[in-house]
């Protein structure tokens, strides 16, 4: 069973650098969390104060009511001594130890029996499909082999916490996404407490159960992936998470108007809600906006400026005046470049959001809208990153 993380006002910096900021943060059991966010955002300083790498200058950890550090009591408890399982983006295997020495690197440190490491390194090269392996070095390995083998090197010491800097960055595409399967069974078979760091967002929402999203040391949103998607808390996040990315259009809201509607540019756009400030931006997944080829009263007229095809889907980039939106069909459509259509809002797939502040907006309770789903701002920063 995984322990219980709880990172409490942690503040880390580098000079003159804030790569921590005051940051709090709960880990349950067994639960698969990921850290994602831009280049510099404080997730691998993060992983790395949690392994005892990184000293932070203020703040708590704390994993199952035991204190690994604490500034204000003096404890840095040693990282061997952590009880923490790390793998490495450089996966960081022995180069003269031979596979089965890699794997029972960590059980020999611990002094187990000469006879079960032998059994226990013999039972995970079965589990991984790499039987007959154990005899080669690093170096004669895949660089898919040579990550199992130290995923499997974790795995052989059974920690109750596992710590992943970016472990699949250097694998090509397709075997990254072979390796997302495995980890997500090793995951579900140790029951482990996983803390991920990537910044591949693909990687967050296929695997996570908690995504935590940085920016800048602080933390944005923490949420389950589908409600971090639906349910950005604020700007950053919307425009951060999806691919392609969010419409986000600058909008007013239209008082005079006999019910709720944004005014964007030249157009209008109904609202399921009527939001409680005027300055609004309306932000509508590409999936959540339908496009037709002939003329409705009601669909907006848009020329349809690149086509983007991959295969399953398409992607259609439109435009009118000084607006661009962004269209994913799965539709088979037979469209050209330069041709007219119409596009049609969902009102209850939109999310609107404060245009001073960039904070999400939400309905009062039992207001028809998607933005009614679950809260999903825990961990949200005081003064979001816009």
């Amino acid at each position: 069973m995984g322990a219980t993380i709880e990172i409490r006002n942690l503040t880390k910096r580098y000079g003159d650098v804030l790569a921590l900021d005051d940051l709090s943060l709960t880990v349950h059991p067994g639960e698969f969390l990921v850290l994602l966010g831009p280049s510099g955002c404080g997730k691998t300083t993060l992983l790395r104060s949690l392994s005892g790498l990184e000293t932070p200058d203020e703040g708590e950890i704390v994993i199952d009511d035991r204190v690994l550090f604490s500034s204000e009591r003096g404890i840095r408890v040693a990282p061997g001594l952590r009880q923490i399982g790390m793998v490495f983006q450089s996966y960081a295997l022995w180069p003269h130890m031979k596979v089965k020495d890699n794997i029972g690197f960590g059980l020999r440190v611990q002094k187990f029996p000469q006879s079960e490491i032998e059994a226990r390194v013999e039972k995970i090269l079965n589990e991984l499909s790499m039987d007959g392996l154990g005899e080669r070095y690093p170096s004669e390995l895949s660089g898919g082999q040579q990550q199992r083998i130290a995923l499997a090197r974790l795995i052989a010491t059974k920690p109750p916490v596992f710590l992943m800097d970016e472990p699949l960055s250097n694998l090509d595409a397709r075997l990254r996404l072979d390796m997302r399967a495995e980890l997500k069974r090793f995951h579900y078979d140790s029951d482990a407490t996983t803390v991920f760091v990537t910044h591949d967002q693909t990687e967050a929402m296929t695997m996570a159960s908690q995504i935590v999203i940085m920016n800048e040391g602080r933390i944005q949103q923490t949420a389950a992936p589908l409600d971090i998607y639906r349910h950005p808390a604020n700007l950053f996040v919307a425009e951060f998470i999806g691919m392609p990315r969010i419409n986000l259009l600058n909008a007013e809201l239209d008082a005079d108007a006999g019910s709720p509607v944004a005014r964007i540019s030249d157009f209008i756009v109904p609202l399921a809600w009527k939001p409680p400030v005027t300055e609004l931006v309306v932000a509508a997944r590409p999936e959540d906006v339908t496009l037709l080829t002939a003329p409705d009263e009601k669909a907006l007229e848009f020329r349809v400026r690149a086509l983007l095809p991959s295969g399953p889907e398409l992607i259609i980039q439109l435009t009118r005046g000084d607006q661009t939106v962004v269209v994913r069909e799965t539709r088979q459509m037979d469209l050209a470049m330069d041709q007219t259509v119409w596009i049609q809002f969902d009102s209850t797939a939109l999310n609107l959001y404060d245009r001073r502040d960039g904070t999400m907006l939400r309905p009062e309770a039992g207001l028809p809208g998607r933005t009614t789903g679950p809260e999903t701002t825990e961990g949200l920063a005081q003064q979001p990153q816009v």
